[in-house]
């Protein structure tokens, strides 16, 4: 009788222990880290899903900020945009055409394969042949790629290029392992292997991607275990999923947001001027907006100011051309469009059109892009313009519009080199139409000649006073109308630390780390 007292004793001694632990269990989860086990899985929201997880498949915002944990460089830009080594450990200019890169040794890719010359030539070959990225290394010559030895290689261009190394630095010129490549194929996108901080574990396409931590990585390995990207489209949603704890970083924002996540104590509002430039393009092949007049007086016909307040809140600032304040050899000098209804329709009428004509705006399922679209459509019905607003989702809009399907289309570009050659050659120079970034189809011989001219020269005073000169021309051709400068605008949970924004907007987490 004793004993069976003293055993009914200890198993009601265990069952309270027990519930005690999974008490403790429950509400460390739904604390989100807080008084038990600390998170292993950083959650970040996005307005839009990946388009690929190939470097040379694409080249979009929302792609690169997962593509950036997955993938490294030669050499990295920092978050003060210095360069910095990457997977070289050193370079050295050998002459005006020529740098020797020194790879770092032990370095393995998430298969297993290990880091060697031969994967960077073969990297920079196929991005060559890549019309998305194609651009950021076409100085490179095919034929001067040299394998000194198993982690010495030489990369030479065809002529001087002077942001040679900031280019490399993109992540259009992560290096890739040819093993991983040449076995998926055209499944590559899905399939990415890289040497990054994190490795690709599965992708819910249109939902969510997450990236572990690579136990073998040749440097400080990332703080967390697991990230997952989210897709969340509509913004506020993802502030709200912030505010509730389901999401811990929110990239973008939106400026009708920011007074909410300032006001939380339990969140961070982060705030830094970028390198993007936001524009509405004109589909220039095509009538009438092969008229330069027409494209003028639509300028003209824009209040942007009131854009800027209605929509960004003072998000930014009203753009001049096509680089912002924050690269080297932006023309701040230029003199914007003027809000002028009667200019506009004077420039109209030059044209033949004083009683206008029907056209579409094309925008992705952004609200800011949306608002903005709104807007333009009722004043350009001031200068009897119809325009039809048509979302497109992201996919598909990078897709249309590189095909030329559209008539007007709202976009931003990351200057994300810092050098003035990745703002303007990709988006202006006649060789770069569609998927290389002119989708504006836009084409000036004396753009080209400067832009061409700019490149191959190794005086940056020189450089800079033909991209000066370029940049008016731009300006007068109106190929774009010219929105503003951006910023990143970045919501933080208060128990998340070690993130650091960086001004291309490809935010590298691997110092990240749940408090």
């Amino acid at each position: 009788m004793f004993k069976n007292k003293k055993i009914l004793s200890l198993v009601s001694m265990m069952i309270v222990l027990m519930l005690a632990a999974v008490g403790c269990g429950k509400g460390s989860e739904n604390a989100n880290g807080g008084n038990g086990t600390v998170k292993d899985t950083l959650i970040v929201a996005q307005g839009a899903d990946a388009k690929t997880l190939d470097p040379h498949a694409s080249n979009d915002n929302p792609s690169s900020r997962v593509i950036k944990q997955i993938n490294e460089t030669l050499v990295v830009q920092d978050e003060n945009m210095e360069l910095q080594p990457g997977l070289a450990e050193s370079w050295e200019k050998i002459d005006d055409l020529t740098f020797e890169f020194k790879l770092k040794q032990g370095v393995k890719f998430h298969n297993g394969e290990e880091l060697k010359a031969s994967d960077v030539k073969f990297t920079l070959l196929r991005a060559l042949e890549s019309p998305n990225v194609g651009h950021i290394v076409g100085a490179i010559n095919k034929n001067a790629i040299e394998i000194v030895d198993d982690y010495t290689i030489r990369i030479a261009t065809t002529e001087p290029f002077a942001p040679l190394l900031a280019h490399l630095a993109h992540t259009g010129a992560s290096i890739l392992n040819e093993k991983a490549v040449t076995e998926a194929g055209d499944d590559y996108g899905q399939k990415p292997v890289g040497t990054g901080v994190f490795k690709f574990e599965n992708w819910i396409n249109g939902d969510e991607i997450n990236l572990v931590r690579f136990e073998e990585y040749h440097g400080e390995k990332a703080k967390v275990e697991k990230i997952k990207f989210r897709n969340i489209a509509e913004a506020t949603n993802r502030t709200i999923n912030l505010e509730t704890g389901e999401v811990d970083i929110v990239y973008d924002v939106l400026p009708t947001d920011m007074k909410r996540v300032e006001e939380n104590d339990k969140l961070t509002l982060m705030r830094q001027s970028n390198l993007s430039t936001n524009y509405i393009g004109f589909n220039v092949q095509k009538k009438p907006f092969d008229d330069v007049r027409v494209r003028q007086a639509i300028n003209h016909a824009i209040d942007m100011e009131s854009i800027i307040e209605a929509v960004m809140q003072g998000v930014g600032s009203v753009a001049y051309g096509p680089l912002g304040p924050n690269v080297w050899g932006s023309n701040q000098n230029l003199k914007p469009y003027e809000y002028d209804v009667q200019k506009a329709k004077e420039l109209m009428k030059e044209a033949g059109l004083e009683n206008g004509f029907t056209t579409s705006i094309w925008t992705n399922d952004s609200k800011t892009r949306m608002d903005i679209a709104e807007i333009v459509q009722n004043q350009l019905k001031e200068i009897n313009i119809t325009t039809e607003v048509k979302v497109v989702e992201w996919g598909a809009y990078l897709d249309g519009t590189a095909a030329g399907e559209h008539d007007m289309f709202i976009l931003g570009w990351g200057t994300v080199t810092g050098d003035p050659d990745y703002g303007l050659y990709a988006l202006f120079h006649s060789s770069q139409f569609g998927d290389a970034g002119n989708r504006t189809f836009y084409a000036n011989p004396k753009v080209d000649e400067l832009l061409e001219k700019a490149r191959v020269s190794v005086d940056q005073a020189e450089r800079e006073a033909l991209y000066l000169e370029a940049q008016e021309i731009i300006r007068d051709d109106a190929p774009w109308i010219f929105l503003n400068n951006s910023e990143n605008v970045d919501g933080v949970r208060s128990n998340v630390k070690g993130f650091v924004q960086h001004p291309a907007g490809h935010h590298r987490l691997n110092s990240v780390y749940f408090e």
